[in-house]
């Protein structure tokens, strides 16, 4: 019998029990109340929840862009906690793709260069940050727009174009914060076709969304109150044991 074992991937993310407060002294609000979080390489992951149920603070954790006040947080076997500043700007630039609702393009640059600039910071060499920025815009189906300015662009593409951008360093994980918020139905579904598609070939993906019709694109579904934890589950047992609605009160 061979002695070799096999090394099973160690989780995109890892997290327990996780607590971020704001505030000091008696003056103190709990934004996340010992949360623990698995995420699978290769999953594909909604967070949901009300305003004020704690999922943009844990999407902000998840991202390397606030720190947690107490609790364990992995990211791709990387413990975050104690990292100075330009550590934590590094792993953001290496190990997380971020998609916001706002697409957040440099407007008189062009899609191609857009989604070359975290190559730039990287310090990738030009002709090979352009070559892998040119195959991610191919990858979201835009190509034949690479010398287009935002402006050029309906708001679908210019989304394509950021989750074009938040691919080309191939992360370990996509972190998308509303993603469709700003969209028409006609352009949110051909994101979501994208998003569907990038799972598919094996990225992990995990969307911070309000809508249950977005949410449904995704294999499991989490939801957050009072910043905690209060569902999470598999598609097939949400479709199950939930009712459909379009989002999540306010």
């Amino acid at each position: 019998m061979s002695s070799l074992q096999l090394v099973t991937p160690h989780p995109v993310i890892e997290i327990t029990n996780l607590v971020k407060t704001y505030g000091t002294g008696r003056i103190q609000v709990t934004a996340l109340a010992g949360v623990d979080l698995l995420v699978e390489r290769g999953d594909f992951v909604a967070i949901m929840g009300a305003s004020g149920s704690g999922k943009s603070t844990l999407m902000n954790v998840i991202g390397c862009l606030d720190a947690p006040t107490r609790g364990r947080y992995l990211l791709d076997g990387v413990d975050v906690r104690g990292l100075e500043d330009a550590e934590l700007a590094e792993i953001r630039n290496q190990k997380i793709g971020f998609v916001f609702q706002s697409f957040n393009l440099v407007p008189r640059t062009s899609a191609l260069h857009n989604v070359e600039l975290p190559l730039v910071y990287a310090h990738v060499k030009p002709k090979e940050r352009r070559d892998r920025a040119f195959a991610s815009l191919r990858a979201v189906g835009l190509s034949d727009r690479a010398e287009h300015l935002p402006s050029e662009l309906s708001g679908g593409q210019q989304q394509r174009v950021a989750i074009a951008r938040a691919l080309v360093t191939n992360p370990a994980l996509v972190l998308a914060d509303e993603p469709t918020g700003n969209l028409d139905t006609v352009a949110t579904q051909e994101v979501l076709s994208v998003f569907d598609r990038l799972n598919a070939e094996g990225h992990t993906v995990v969307l911070i969304t309000h809508e249950r019709d977005v949410a449904s694109h995704t294999k499991r579904v989490i939801e957050l109150r009072d910043g905690q934890i209060v569902a999470d589950g598999r598609q097939s047992e949400v479709s199950q044991t939930r009712p459909r609605s379009t989002e999540v009160s306010a």
